[in-house]
Formats: structure tokens, C-alpha cells, sequence
């Protein structure tokens, strides 16, 4: 199974964070696409001479590997979920790619204690609240 991992890659404890999850996910036997693995960071790109045609390469990159994708995996730590893994999740929907978020994180965006129905609603209202849920919804799909 193909996994496109959406998750934000801003800064250090981020970019770690995914490639120990893309290393756990390959481990339990799937093929990940990792955004900064394979399309690149864009801030270690540009310049201002090359600014559009870099984000149009990622943009593009990006937007063929998610239709590749068996499974999108969307990572909704921290205080809201990332605005690209939104709008990855939101691709992934419309293609009809079955999607799963992953939260440890106890923060919320509502009163109710849950995020946004429309992000949940993508995902069918699945989303793993550690790596043992996770493992047990991937070995359901």
C-alpha cells in the first residue's frame, strides 16, 4: 500500500517527527511519500530568481504523488491542523482516496474537544489517537 503522509515540516521537531513516522510506517511494510523527502523543502530552494517555478515543481509533485496514493495520512498535531495538509486531504477526498488522521496531541480546535467536522468528515471520522490505533486502522483498510 501506498501512503502519502501529509503532516506539517516547518520546522526541526517537525521534520524529525515525520521521518520517524514515514521509518515506523515502512517498517510495519507500506511505501510512504514523505512531502520533504521527496518533493523537497522549499525554503532550502528558492531564491528570488526562482521562487514560482520551485513551488509550482513542489506544488505539482506533491499533487501527482497523492494521486498515486492508496491511503492519505494526515498528521493533526499541534494547535490547528497544517493549511497544505488541508488542502492534501481535501485532493485526496475528491479522487476518492480513502484517508486516516493521526493525533496525539490534546489540544483542540472546538468546544467539543474534536476538529473541524469538515477535516473529520474527509477522513470518516477516523482519526488514531496513538501508534497502536494507527497500526490497528491500517491492518482494517
Amino acid at each position: 500500500m501506498k501512503i502519502y503522509y501529509a503532516a506539517p515540516l516547518f520546522n526541526d521537531m517537525e521534520l524529525k517527527k515525520n521521518k520517524e513516522m514515514k521509518k515506523w510506517l515502512e517498517s510495519k511494510g507500506y511505501e510512504v511519500y514523505l512531502p520533504q523527502d521527496e518533493s523537497g523543502l522549499a525554503y532550502d530552494m528558492i531564491n528570488e530568481s526562482n521562487k514560482l517555478e520551485i513551488n509550482k515543481k513542489i506544488f505539482n509533485g506533491d499533487v501527482e504523488c497523492i494521486k498515486k496514493s492508496d491511503l492519505l495520512i494526515f498528521d493533526l498535531n499541534g494547535r490547528v491542523p497544517d493549511e497544505g495538509g488541508c488542502v492534501e486531504l481535501g485532493m485526496a477526498f475528491a479522487w476518492g482516496i480513502k484517508a486516516i488522521g493521526f493525533k496525539t496531541d490534546t489540544r483542540a480546535l472546538d468546544f467539543t474537544g474534536d476538529d473541524n467536522l469538515m477535516i473529520e468528515g474527509c477522513m470518516n471520522f477516523k482519526i488514531a489517537r496513538s501508534l497502536e490505533e494507527l497500526e490497528n486502522m491500517l491492518n482494517e483498510i
